[in-house]
């Protein structure tokens, strides 16, 4: 079971690491941001999925899900962090797919050490975009992780009150 769950996510950053990103930054940005908007409204349509999952109790097995709505965020932030750090002046410090994942993570941490950060406007809001969906993942996961906590101890009580009879 913890393989099939670790197996998407580990997926996602094997293709983040190999694939060229070439394609996308301020030479095409008609590219980068289309494929940028698209991405994030796929994940935030899984977010909101999830949501209503766990708003209606139906969410069975949320962590699979959530990791990889967590993965699949690291990847679309990381490679819009990268592209526009093709744009001198929007990110300062950013240079390889390494340090866009560590951006990517740093910020969804809320820590910002500082040594990379946003100086141009189009950065600024990325990274808005990235708290924002950060706050509202995490929400999730928290409210799924519970659920699914208690949801467990509860079918443990009734299978040991069975098992004493």
């Amino acid at each position: 079971m913890y393989v099939g769950m670790l197996a998407g996510p580990v997926l996602l950053l094997v293709v983040y690491f190999a694939v060229p990103l070439g394609g996308f930054g301020p030479h095409h940005p008609g590219i980068s941001w289309t494929t940028f908007g698209v991405l994030l409204a796929v994940l935030g349509a899984g977010v909101l999925r999830e949501v209503r999952m766990q708003v209606l109790g139906q969410s069975r097995h949320p962590v699979p899900r959530i990791l990889i709505l967590l993965c699949g965020a690291l990847v679309v932030f990381s490679t819009a962090y990268l592209a526009m750090s093709k744009d001198p002046g929007e990110l300062d410090g950013l240079v390889t797919k390494v340090d866009a994942l560590y951006f990517t993570v740093i910020t969804m941490a809320t820590v910002g050490y500082g040594d990379i950060h946003p100086a141009g406007q189009a950065a600024r809001i990325v990274v808005m975009l990235q708290l924002l969906y950060t706050v509202v993942f995490l929400t999730t996961g928290v409210t799924a992780l519970t659920r699914q906590v208690k949801t467990r101890a509860v079918q443990r009580a009734r299978h040991r009150g069975q098992r004493d009879d």
